[in-house]
Formats: C-alpha cells, sequence, structure tokens
C-alpha cells in the first residue's frame, strides 16, 4: 500500500523554481476534496518559490486532457506564460454503475497521452477512490497529502531552463 513513510519524494532533487510556470487544472466535481489537493500544491509551490502558478477548471476529470491540451496550444509560444509543468487534480469516487472505470481510464489515458505528446510533464494528481472516507485520507491523512506530492513532482520533472 502506498504511504508517505514509502518514498523519498519529499527528500530530493528540486532545481531552481523562481521563474517556474506551473498551470493547475481542477475539476468542479467533490470540490471539498479537490479544493484541499490544490491547496496541497500551493502549499508546496510556495515553499519552492514559485511565482507563477495558474488554475484553469474544468467541469469533471474526463475533460482534464481537454483542458491541458487546449491551454498548452494557447500558451506554448508565450515566453512569461509558457507552462514548464501542469498538474491535474480531481477526484473519482466509485459508485453503483460502471461510470467510474470508464471516467479513470479516460483521465489516466488522456494524461499519460499528453505527457507523450508534449515537451512537458503532466502530473497525475487524481484521485480515484472507493469513498470519500479513501479520499480524505490522501489529503493529509495516514496516506499523506497527494495534493503536496503532486506539486512536488512536478518540480522535480519539470525539464531546466536553458
Amino acid at each position: 500500500m502506498a504511504e508517505v513513510t514509502n518514498s523519498n519524494l519529499y527528500n530530493t532533487g528540486i532545481l531552481n523554481t523562481e521563474d517556474a510556470c506551473i498551470v493547475i487544472v481542477r475539476t468542479e466535481w467533490n470540490a471539498a476534496i479537490v479544493d484541499e489537493l490544490e491547496k496541497g500544491v500551493k502549499k508546496v509551490l510556495e515553499a519552492y518559490k514559485v511565482k507563477q502558478v495558474v488554475t484553469i477548471t474544468v467541469p469533471g476529470c474526463f475533460e482534464i486532457p481537454f483542458g491541458i491540451k487546449n491551454y498548452w496550444e494557447q500558451h506554448k509560444s508565450k515566453k512569461k506564460k509558457r507552462p514548464d509543468a501542469f498538474i491535474a487534480l480531481g477526484t473519482v469516487i466509485r459508485g453503483d454503475t460502471p461510470h467510474f472505470d470508464y471516467v479513470c481510464k479516460a483521465v489516466t489515458d488522456g494524461v499519460v497521452q499528453l505527457n507523450l505528446m508534449l515537451p512537458v510533464p503532466i502530473i497525475f494528481g487524481v484521485l480515484t477512490v472507493d469513498n470519500q472516507h479513501q479520499a480524505e485520507e490522501r489529503i493529509g491523512g495516514k496516506h499523506g497529502h497527494k495534493g503536496e506530492e503532486a506539486a512536488l513532482t512536478a518540480l522535480k520533472m519539470m525539464v531546466p531552463k536553458p
């Protein structure tokens, strides 16, 4: 089971981040959990002095890949607003229908495709859980804070600027 004690994520490898532009793409669904994920991301980015953080909101997890691709296409040639990394934030909670499986697969596949296509990292900060309690355990409980972890991962994965 993935617990924060199983990782060196908090201990290694952050480059100069002051000039970075990080774009958070977050969902409206399950807003209370996603709000906490976003707070964790922003806490870490502030600690590492990232000055340019942009948040865009999409309706649900299914729309995250489009939101990322659309933002990239609009800003890839703008020197100041060109993203150095994206962080996808959302929460999908299992229900009584297979909808959960379809949404989880779609957002996962979309983020993987974008990671292979775009020259900047897209970090998967989407919780895919069976219930509300599991989601809450991942915003500061025994499984750590997945928003903070997503931010650290973005900072580590950014390509150094020349």
